[in-house]
């Protein structure tokens, strides 16, 4: 067995729960484990940044500076309940996460599946966040679908995304401006449910309230997102 991110060898802890686990066969090294920084201790309430590392002068009633600008806007104020991430965006992750989307190394989806949340997704309908067809073209798989692969947890194809430039490239304001980055198919898969959106990572928010704006208009209930990196 060996380590899926640094092909180290790999000797699991054999006791009754590896025995009678039907979690899939993904091994991570002592080494890598600890270079992914799980996100702990007090986080924003909407966007699950650490406020660790923020000054307190940016920190309103749990709110970050950031989701309290994204609430000064009519068109945007609570159309994102809330965001869960599970790591620090590290130079480690990032370097990990380029080599699973860029270069087409698909099994590294299995490394973060025993970090999710055991009740990931429950009593909500699951949506990944989708790639253009240009994308999806240049990587083969989409990043997101990858990992429900691995863990076998149930989602609903019901975004598809009409904007292929990348939002990385773009400033604040920038994306701010950006309309119908999204189109909506299967309208009644989301009608009065609770969504939770997934993508990789989460940076300004803009990608996932754009999602988030669009399910909300066509009549869902609530909608919350998960990320692998914040």
């Amino acid at each position: 067995m060996i380590c899926v991110i640094c092909l180290a060898p790999v000797t699991p802890e054999f006791n009754w729960t590896y025995l009678f686990s039907r979690e899939p066969e993904c091994y991570l090294c002592a080494d890598c484990k600890e270079k992914l920084e799980v996100i702990k201790g007090e986080t924003c309430q909407v966007c699950g940044r650490s406020l660790q590392m923020l000054e307190t002068r940016h920190v309103k009633d749990g709110v970050c500076r950031d989701c309290q600008k994204w609430d000064e806007l009519n068109e945007w104020k609570g159309i994102l309940q809330s965001n869960q991430s599970l790591f620090l965006y590290n130079d480690f992750l990032k370097e990990t996460i380029a080599r699973f989307k860029y270069r087409g190394d698909f099994r590294l989806a299995s490394a973060f599946v025993s970090f999710l949340p055991k009740d990931f997704g429950k009593n909500k309908v699951v949506v990944p966040i989708p790639l253009s067809e240009e994308r999806l073209y240049e990587r083969g798989f989409n990043q997101v679908e990858a990992i429900f692969f691995y863990t076998k947890i149930p989602y609903t194809n019901c975004l598809v995304r009409i904007h292929s430039e990348k939002q990385s490239k773009k400033t604040r304001q920038e994306r701010l401006q950006i309309e119908n980055i999204f189109k909506l198919e299967k309208k009644e898969s989301i009608i009065a449910q609770d969504i939770l959106l997934m993508d990789d990572i989460y940076t300004t928010g803009a990608t996932l309230r754009s999602a988030a704006k669009l399910l909300k208009e066509a009549g869902a209930k609530s909608i919350s997102s998960f990320t692998l990196a914040r």
